[in-house]
Parts: C-alpha cells; structure tokens; sequence
C-alpha cells in the first residue's frame, strides 16, 4: 500500500488481521487454495485516497478452465459431492459463525476497498452476508421432491427428485462486494453445487479474505473458487464455458444482456439482477419526515451506488414543497468522510471514472432545466467525493429521471392524482424496486399491483432480508436472488418412473 493508505490506517486504525490481508500478496483462490503463477497484476486503489490498496492478479482463460475443473470435480467426484445435507448445514453455519467473529477485519477490508462508511459497511454489508449463510443452511435439509399419481395404463411408482443443476459461475458487481457474493453463493451450496465465483476488478479483496474464512470452517476443495480479472477475460469466458450449467449475474443492464446472450448459447440458466431507478411515491397523507430520512439510507446510502436506491421521488402536488425543503435538510446533514471514518454516513464514489460519469449527469440536469438544490459538485481534495445532490422541478423525458446515474443523486417531481403517480412511476425500462408513502391501507393494497416492480415497499425503502426474494421486472432482471425462491434456480426436478 501506498503513503496515502497508510496515513489513513495510521489515523483511523485496523486490526492486525486486517493489516496481515492486506500486506501479504494476494492469489486467487481455486480447488481449495491459493494459487500462485506467473500473473500479469492490476492495481486496487483505495477510493477515499486514490492510493494504491493493494495488487490482484489477472486471472486468464486458463485459469477459468481449472477453476470449472474443480468445480465439477468437487461436486460429482470430491469430498464436496459426498457431504450430506446436514454437512453442508453445519458448514454453512460455521461459515457465518466466523464472519460474525471477523466481523470488523471484514469491514475495514471492504471500505478500504470500496470506500464504504465503516459503520454502515459492517452493520449492513457484513451483517447481511452472516445472515444470509445462516439462513440458507437451514434449507440444506428441506430440499424435497413429491410423490405422484398419474393415470399411465401400467401401474408405477412415479416421484420428482430435486437435483443441484451443476457447476454455478457467479459474477458479482463493486457496489456490494461482500454481500452481493454471498447471495451467489449461499444458495448454490445449500442445495450441493459448486461455484466459480468472479469478483468485480476494482473490489476483490473481501472474497479473497473469505476464502481464508471458508477453509477454516471446513469447506471442501472445489466447492468454492474465486478468480479475479477482468470481465472481458474472466466473466466472458466462465459464462460461455461448457460445463459452467448456470450463470448468476449481478451488474449493469447493458452487460447483463450480454451475458444473458451468451448463456442462451450454452443453454445453460441463468438468473440476471440489473440495474434501477426505483420510484419513492409519497401521497398527501404521508409522513414526509419519514420520506426524507428514508433517502439518507437510500438513494445517499454507499453514495447512492444502490441498484435499488430510491432515485426518482414524486411527491403530491399538496406537500411537495414541504419535500423538498424536508429532503435538502437531510443531505445537507450528511457527513462526507474516508471510509474508515466512524463517524462518516457517506463515503467516496469507487473511481475517479464514477465520479466524472455522475458529474456528466449533474452537468446534464442542470442543462436540460432540472432545479438544482443542493450539492451537485465533487469536493477538492483527495479520494473521489460527490455532495449528496437534490434536482427538483423534474420531468420524466431528462435524462436524469430516466437513466441510473449510480451515485449520490435524487429527483424530484409533483404529482396530482394516483393515476398520474403510477404512471410517472412506471415510466420507466427498470423496474426493480418501488416505494409507496401514505397512511392510506386501501390505496396501498390498490396500488401495489399497478407497480412495474419485482419489490415493492410500503412506508419504507430497501428493507431486506434473505427471507424475501430480490429480483426485477422489465430490463431490471430476470429471476430472483434470496428466498426460497432462489433455490429452483440451482435445481434441477428429475421425474423417475418405476414400473410395479
């Protein structure tokens, strides 16, 4: 690491587990250890800084090959294949024992590596991944098939059986480095897959670092492997693998529809998590103070690098300016520190390319007529900063309303009547999450059914749980992440006839 990450440890403090990570190399991670070789390099910058964090290797096409290998070996020949669902029960949770102990070396690994506040990264990222594990290891022993009776002339038994459909490649986005691999990974082992897990370049570090948690807990060889590198190279070559049997992808809706192709090729399943710009509809009857803290762990929560973030918000014509005046107070409140910072709500955006891209989104609002509130430019200084930024006055044909900026930025926009709010709302190609804001039961229950949205939500926003399915309509995805649901997409149903 370079000068300005150290200064900043040296202030802010880290464990000596986090120190020992980050100073040692970093290796991917494949049929249960860390491989060395002669790898071309890249560089992880620290955001808060813009110093160098660390090295990771650059994974090949060859590396992909050995990684499915393991995989499939693990799974149809290893010691992986042979674990009960009981065994993969305890591993599991055993899993998540160790990340609640290592709970703070992970954190301080991710915001460094992300930029995430500290505080919000350990109490939401870390605790939604234990989480996550835990639950998902209930479901190793619930994996059933069912009994049936058909009207075949010749008397059989008949039976479905639930089957892992094969070896899973896994490609997870930067915004949520550590919980996002979870919820690729938990379910697959539930149910007895292996998983070649593709970290996103800019953030790899906490999966490396869970790797090491994953074999002290007694995790096969092969069940999992991680290897780092770029899309283009890594990700495009795992998904068009042929013994890769399903693709699960978290990221932009562009590079998700390539990936999506290319799975279809191979025949292979697939579940696609894409982007957002979920609408927050707040009625005459809403809590407006509750609508305006509810963007603080929103659309300005991890810098508003949220797919589901609360980033179009209509407010009734009756309360708009009350809104408005309401939601400028918050995010003029919001605390703007380095991510190791526990004091800090809001970190760096991940690059300097991030913040130039959400920039060049301001610069478009501004242009196109939309009321600037606050914020809108990036703080001088090291690290990649951006005020919490608040458009009102907003229509649904700029730019700003229609395309996901990924980063710290909110509009705004009255409406009349519900008619107009639903339309509003749903104009849109995304459609991944939405929030309704009144008092009103009735119109809630009316209303839930109009929303264009996998989530919707009711006097809140972005609540989760790995209880409740994750998943998006229109261009936001196809599939769902968490729940039960998510298993089906990890099984395969065998029908067995036997003949009497």
């Amino acid at each position: 690491m370079d000068a300005n990450v150290r200064a900043l440890i040296d202030q802010f403090g880290v464990t000596n587990e986090t120190l020992r990570f980050l100073e040692q190399p970093k290796r991917m991670f494949i049929d249960g250890q860390f491989i060395d070789g002669n790898h071309q390099m890249a560089r992880v910058e620290d955001p808060s800084t813009g110093g160098q964090l660390a090295e990771i290797p650059l994974g090949t096409a060859d590396d992909v090959d050995v990684a499915v290998a393991a995989a499939k070996h693990a799974m149809k020949r290893g010691e992986w294949s042979k674990f009960t669902p009981r065994d993969r029960e305890q591993v599991l949770r055993r899993i998540a024992e160790l990340i609640r102990k290592n709970a703070q070396t992970l954190a301080e690994i991710e915001s460094l590596d992300s930029g995430k506040a500290i505080t919000g990264c350990k109490n939401v990222d870390i605790n939604v991944g234990a989480n996550t594990f835990e639950y998902f290891a209930g479901w190793a022993t619930k994996i059933q098939g069912a009994t049936r009776e058909t009207s075949f002339p010749i008397e059989c038994v008949t039976y479905t059986r639930k089957e892992p459909v094969g070896v899973v490649g896994a490609i997870v986005p930067w915004n949520w480095p550590f919980a996002m691999a979870v919820w690729k990974l938990a379910a697959p082992l539930a149910v007895g897959c292996s998983v070649v897990l593709k970290p996103a370049e800019l953030t790899s570090l906490s999966m490396l670092y869970l790797m090491e948690l994953c074999v002290e807990a007694g995790l096969p060889r092969g069940a999992i492997n991680i290897v780092t590198g770029k899309g283009s190279v890594v990700g495009n070559h795992m998904v068009a693998h042929p013994d890769v049997a399903k693709v699960s992808f978290t990221g932009s809706t562009p590079v998700g529809k390539m990936v999506g192709a290319a799975a279809v090729n191979n025949v292979a399943h697939m579940t696609l998590e894409l982007g957002g710009k979920s609408p927050m509809v707040a009625f005459e009857d809403a809590d407006i103070d509750a609508v305006a803290r509810a963007t603080l762990n929103s659309v300005y929560f991890n810098a508003g690098q949220v797919c589901s973030a609360g980033s179009r918000l209509y407010v009734h014509r009756s309360r708009y300016d009350e809104a408005v005046e309401k939601v400028k107070a918050i995010a003029e409140s919001i605390k703007l520190a380095p991510s190791l910072d526990p004091t800090g709500v809001m970190g760096p955006v991940i690059s300097a390319g991030q913040r130039n891209s959400i920039m060049g989104y301001i610069d478009q609002g501004i242009t196109q007529g939309a009321k600037l509130i606050t914020g809108g430019s990036p703080l001088d200084g090291a690290g990649h900063f951006i005020q919490p930024t608040l458009f009102a006055d907003c229509t649904n044909d700029m730019t700003i309303v229609q395309e996901e900026i990924f980063g710290p930025v909110l509009v705004m926009a009255p409406f009349d009547t519900e008619e107009e709010a639903m339309t509003l709302a749903n104009d849109s190609i995304f459609g991944l999450a939405a929030s309704i804001w009144t008092q009103d039961l009735s119109r809630a229950h009316r209303l839930i059914p109009q929303m264009d949205a996998g989530s919707v939500w009711v006097n809140i926003h972005d609540p989760g749980d790995p209880a409740m399915p994750f998943g998006g309509f229109k261009q936001s995805g196809i599939g769902n992440d968490l729940g039960p649901e998510q298993l089906e997409h990890f099984l395969e149903t065998k029908g067995v006839w036997i003949k009497v």
